[in-house]
């Protein structure tokens, strides 16, 4: 069933309640994340993305790291990141990173980063370092890695598969219409590749859409249909919030009750596990998603093994 229209045109309207948030009310976990991150001359996404998440989650003692610098060689419109010409790459960051991880007791991280086209390699190595330094000195720790698309280059997903993360995300971003305006460099079915190859080599594989941006109900679906064709089983969902004037403006704020909609439909395609509301971003509760996602397999292995018994007891008693 189509959604009903979205407030439109946004940029007129005044932010809904619905996206207004605060600062979680545990403050020492808060500044204990805060004090980590300064201590080890780290960069996360959740500041410099202005995520509006980032008041509950660093109270909730998560924090989505960035490695490979702060500066972007792309300048997607959406994104708040600085883009230009990277410094050479910190070759300590890779254990620094996992000596935070370790400090702030993470169960899970999500680890991302800048777009490396100055990089023979987009980065991968550093990315594989970063990955392997967190499994040895927090062997516990769950790792999802929120990548760029690399070019398309199966080398340098191949040596970030290689390195076991235990989910690997990469995001859509927006539908096929409007990605050109939208993402830098980038394209929708380069995208779509990245995430059939990551799934072909069996590793849980995740996606990310914006919404807000002016695509319609129709675009959504058929990107649904695109990406969980590609197996891919997590997707998230979420407003697009400009974060300066400098980047695209908001086209309609998506209600709640269209988020809840987009989500059962998802869900309806095949993917697996679905987060959809007006502030989820690709790291909200992420911990989630892959503990969301092994709790469906496993109920599914549960119902395929059940089933197959049944069908054996029956030949037994038709016999």
């Amino acid at each position: 069933m189509p959604l009903q229209d979205p407030l439109s045109p946004a940029k007129h309207l005044r932010k809904p309640d619905w996206l207004k948030t605060k600062i979680g009310a545990n403050s020492f976990t808060y500044g204990h994340t805060r004090d980590v991150i300064r201590e080890h001359s780290l960069h996360t996404i959740c500041a410099s993305g202005r995520c509006p998440n980032q008041g509950e989650c660093w109270s909730r003692g998560t924090a989505s790291f960035m490695i490979g610098g702060e500066i972007c060689t792309r300048a997607c419109r959406f994104c708040n990141t600085h883009s230009g010409k990277p410094l050479p790459l910190d070759p300590q960051e890779p254990e620094n990173i996992a000596k935070s991880i370790l400090a702030m007791g993470l169960k899970h991280a999500v680890i991302t980063s800048v777009d490396r086209d100055d990089l023979c390699d987009g980065g991968s190595h550093h990315w594989a370092s970063t990955l392997r330094a967190i499994h040895k000195l927090s062997p516990s720790t769950t790792c999802e890695a929120l990548i760029p698309d690399f070019r398309g280059d199966k080398k340098a997903l191949d040596c970030i598969i290689e390195a076991r993360a235990d989910i690997i995300s990469h995001n859509m971003e927006t539908v096929r219409r409007l990605t050109p305006s939208v993402r830098n460099v980038a394209t929708y079915e380069g995208s779509l590749d990245v995430l059939r190859y990551i799934a072909s080599k069996g590793v849980v594989t995740k996606t990310g859409l914006m919404v807000g941006l002016g695509e319609t109900f129709e675009e959504v679906v058929e990107l649904l249909e695109d990406v969980v064709a590609t197996g891919t089983s997590i997707i998230t969902i979420g407003q697009y919030l400009r974060p300066t004037r400098a980047h695209l403006p908001v086209e309609a704020y998506i209600t709640p009750t269209q988020f809840a909609q987009y989500k059962e439909i998802a869900l309806e395609k095949g993917f697996q596990y679905v987060e959809s509301g007006p502030l989820v971003r690709s790291s909200y509760h992420a911990e989630e998603h892959l503990s969301g996602y092994r709790t469906l397999s496993q109920k599914e292995v549960s119902y395929s093994k059940n089933s197959i018994r049944m069908s054996e007891l029956g030949k037994l008693t038709n016999e």
